[in-house]
């Protein structure tokens, strides 16, 4: 059996969401969502998370883009085969959205890359049939 070879710069990134129902008030267009995010270097260099780029977009079609420091005030480096998880989240004025964005990244080695973030859907439990 053939594997291929790891790459020099490989994130692997994994999402679960969660709708926080405790502090969404439906009745004024606040829908809350959490993200559990867990972060892996599967490639064979070390490389540290610098700053994130998030696309957030609700049922409407309403926008919003966040960038900033790190992750949840830290800037976790990672060894190969090493992984950070952290836990955040965000508001929508409907019960479903999208995010996806990309982690901006540098390897030990100097180099600068993006570690893209897969789309994943925020939705309250009951609102996909």
């Amino acid at each position: 059996m053939m594997t291929e070879p790891n790459l020099p710069h490989d994130i692997r990134i994994d999402i679960e969401t969660t709708y926080v129902e405790s502090e969404s008030l439906p009745d004024e267009d606040r829908y809350v969502f959490a993200y559990t995010i867990t972060i892996r270097n599967e490639g064979i260099v070390p490389a540290k998370l610098l700053s994130r780029h998030w696309v957030i977009t609700d049922a409407n079609g309403k926008v919003q883009e966040v960038r900033g420091e790190g992750v949840v005030g830290e800037q976790p480096h990672l060894k190969p085969g090493e992984g950070f998880q952290y836990t955040s989240g965000t508001m929508l004025e409907t019960p479903m959205g999208t995010m996806t964005g990309s982690y901006q990244m540098v390897a030990d080695d100097g180099s600068t890359f993006d570690a893209q973030i897969p789309e994943f859907l925020l939705t309250t439990p009951r609102t996909l049939h």
